[in-house]
């Protein structure tokens, strides 16, 4: 975090700071990075205790003093040597001071911002637009995908006076959390990837769904950008809610586009057109129709920015997988597994599986689990995924648990019949299953919402496929 006052963090939260150690005011400066976790914490360090669901970080101050913390955020005053500030609401106050910081470091006139948000791909499009950026200056974006009330912030309080980008991910579980967000970043650049059935259930419907995600764009001024995708008619249809200018991406059309898209095993090879610029020759890592998509939105976002043509290539090409746990290649001695089951929604699934269809050399074998948060459109969605499956004539279908056992049900009706879909209640037993019916040429996907837990399935296939002969 930038250089900062006891008094002036604690002015920024609308705290009372209680010095609580010797020698220390409100003029002692305090610059270590902000953590809520105290085992991250390193020496001047500054330690926010969030009540949690499960336990109470005030039970890990001890902790983080341990470990050089410099300052407590706190919501009751704790009987600790070290300065502490006392604020009602301790995840308000970590947004509250994010909001300063970066009013601050922009004010300076160097800091560029770019947020991002869709149903799917937000931590492959920060990914790439970090990638992309990085070559152009000093990049803060986020980690993983920190990308909620405390991950926005925690990514925002990295940035430093010397920071040239920040690339602000930003997700949602109800309405007027993007807009928080976007109060506290102010971004200069904001993208909506797509809008899609992932959290419908918790947003109350897919309409409801597209009013969160315009929470990107509402705000934005007549100076800034938003980048939005022109296949999407629900985010096309932001374009009348907001004041900045329109730079438009997509396969179908747009400003930045691409063309002449190749999807390999190796991974995925188009033609980008940028405006004003000669078309480039892209070969992307990262494998799937889909990431063509977010590698487009990136380009757009930088493009918007001033990056030219061929940072904007060399960055995309830099890239090697989406992020771990996404699309993740992990090739054995005889059989490919593809690790795509830290998320999964019905789209997403949907993409996965057709990837699979085109890059599979040999048999196509689905392991699948829950989609979650899709309240009343659950069953249905988890049909359509059945039915796909045997569409795209994939060679064998394991599914994963109560949860997505109608993906099962349904690729039976469609005519999935001779064991080519078998029911499995938990992951050893899919694991011991999948180990046993592999064979040489196998190509085999892995994918469901992170809570189903299918990614470490997938881990545990890769380590098996990648030192055992088949």
């Amino acid at each position: 975090m930038i250089a900062l006052s006891l008094a002036e963090i604690a002015s920024a939260v609308s705290g009372q700071l209680h010095a609580g150690a010797p020698g220390a005011s409100g003029e002692t400066i305090v610059s270590g990075a902000v953590e809520t976790d105290s085992r991250e914490i390193v020496p001047g360090g500054i330690f926010v205790a969030k009540p949690g669901d499960a336990t109470d970080g005030h039970l890990f101050a001890p902790s983080a003093v341990e470990r050089g913390a410099a300052l407590l955020i706190v919501e009751r005053i704790l009987d600790l040597p070290v300065p502490q500030i006392l604020v009602e609401d301790s995840v308000v106050a970590l947004g509250a001071l994010a909001t300063e910081v970066v009013r601050r470091v922009k004010a300076r006139g160097r800091l560029k911002i770019v947020a991002v948000t869709g149903s799917n791909g937000k931590t492959t499009t920060k990914n790439l637009l970090a990638a992309i950026l990085g070559r152009r200056g000093e990049t803060v974006a986020a980690r993983e995908s920190f990308n909620n009330a405390v991950g926005g912030p925690h990514t925002m309080l990295r940035v430093t006076e010397t920071t040239e980008f920040l690339v602000a991910e930003m997700g949602a579980s109800g309405h007027g959390e993007i807009a928080r967000l976007v109060r506290m970043a102010h971004p200069d650049v904001g993208i909506v990837l797509k809008v899609g059935l992932a959290h419908a259930g918790e947003f109350g419907g897919i309409e409801r769904t597209v009013e969160a995600k315009s929470e990107m764009v509402r705000d934005l001024l007549p100076e800034d950008v938003a980048v939005l995708n022109a296949d999407d008619f629900r985010v096309a249809g932001m374009a009348e809610l907001t004041r900045a200018r329109v730079l438009w991406f997509g396969l179908a059309g747009g400003d930045v586009r691409a063309a002449d898209v190749r999807v390999e095993a190796t991974g995925t090879s188009f033609t980008l057109h940028l405006p004003g610029e000669e078309p480039q020759p892209v070969r992307f890592a990262v494998i799937g129709e889909h990431h063509v998509m977010n590698a487009l939105a990136a380009a757009a976002a930088s493009s918007a920015l001033g990056v030219p043509a061929g940072d904007i290539v060399a960055g995309l090409e830099s890239v090697t997988r989406a992020e771990r746990w996404r699309m993740e290649v992990l090739p054995g001695q005889d059989v490919t597994v593809i690790n795509d089951a830290y998320n999964a929604s019905p789209d997403s699934m949907a993409a996965a599986l057709k990837t699979l269809a085109q890059i599979a050399p040999g048999r196509t074998v689905a392991v699948l689990g829950q989609m979650s948060e899709l309240g009343e459109f659950a069953d249905e969605e988890h049909d359509r995924i059945g039915r796909l499956a045997v569409r795209l004539n994939i060679g064998q279908l394991v599914v994963v648990g109560p949860g997505a056992r109608r993906i099962h049900l349904a690729a039976g009706l469609e005519g999935s019949w001779d064991g080519e879909s078998v029911y499995v209640d938990d992951l050893d037993g899919a694991e011991e299953l999948v180990a046993g019916l592999l064979r040489p040429g196998d190509t085999v996907l892995v994918k469901s919402s992170n809570s189903a837990r299918l990614r470490f399935l997938g881990d545990r296939l890769g380590e098996l496929v990648s030192c055992r002969r088949f």
